[in-house]
């Protein structure tokens, strides 16, 4: 069975930082690009960041640009997300997600592409 699982939420101060990770098991992971997704209460679930199966080319949105840094490692089958400088509009709880690799022009900034999620991790800001 494939497992995505997330770690790393808590509660944070604005302006501080935190590293989410997403261990991923049943499946080949080099063959999969990752992306985060998050959701805040009562909103729809967005698109934060991606990672590519094959070069590590990385995809984020506009709003994170800049503060968030997306990365994988294949030997730990692992993908991480550094979230720096974050502001309370980042409360969300954060999902990560694996893409079968023929998938990937079709566009990784979209939920629909996307074969597997994990359960998601709550992060929190507080002002």
């Amino acid at each position: 069975q494939v497992q995505l699982v997330e770690s790393g939420g808590g509660l944070v101060q604005a302006g501080g930082s935190v590293r989410l990770s997403c261990a991923a098991s049943g499946l080949t992971f080099s063959s999969y690009s990752m992306g985060w997704f998050r959701q805040a209460p009562g909103e729809a679930r967005e698109f934060v960041a991606a990672i590519k199966w094959s070069r590590c080319d990385s995809y984020y949105a506009d709003s994170v640009k800049g503060r968030f840094t997306i990365s994988r490692d294949n030997g730990k089958n692992t993908v991480y997300l550094e979230m720096n400088s974050l502001k309370p509009e980042d409360t969300a709880v954060y999902y990560c997600a694996a893409a079968e690799w023929r998938r990937a022009g079709a566009g990784l900034n979209r939920q629909r592409n996307y074969d597997y999620w994990g359960q998601g991790t709550q992060v929190t800001v507080s002002s």
